[in-house]
């Protein structure tokens, strides 16, 4: 639903001449009802055995979602607070070791592991391969 907000700020257009702001809106208008659509069949269809939707795990929820938004400050900063961007392999950083927290169990050494391999392939992918214009390293580790 924010993609389908954020549009709002752009041009909508019309059938004949679409603008730059109709394809998000639609877009975020489309997943949000579909999104409702699952949660509503989830918490409502009874399972095969009757059993009651048990509690949510809150713990995972709270952490894949930190992780995001952690790797979003991290990768664009905040100006507002006066925060530089920390990059790109910084925030893929960021992001795994919170996430990783979100399991039963923690173990540094995987999780390392892990965020030294995402960080390599997205590097290729997205600075490499597709030329994205990204901040790779904090700001005051380059020119």
């Amino acid at each position: 639903m924010a993609f389908a907000v954020g549009s709002t700020n752009y041009p909508l257009g019309v059938g004949a001449r679409m603008g730059p702001g109709l394809f998000p809106l639609g877009l975020g208008i489309l997943l949000a009802c579909l999104g409702a659509a699952i949660t509503v069949v989830a918490l409502t269809v009874p399972t095969r055995r009757g059993d009651k939707v048990g509690k949510f795990a809150w713990k995972p929820l709270i952490f894949i979602i930190a992780a995001n938004l952690i790797f979003g400050v991290a990768l664009g900063g905040v100006r507002s607070i006066n925060l530089p961007p920390m990059g790109l392999i910084a925030g893929i950083y960021a992001l795994t070791l919170l996430a990783c927290n979100a399991g039963d169990k923690f173990i540094w050494k995987e999780a390392l592991g892990l965020a030294t391999v995402l960080a390599v392939l997205s590097y290729g992918a997205f600075i490499l391969l597709l030329k994205l214009q990204l901040p790779v390293w904090p700001p005051y580790f380059g020119p």
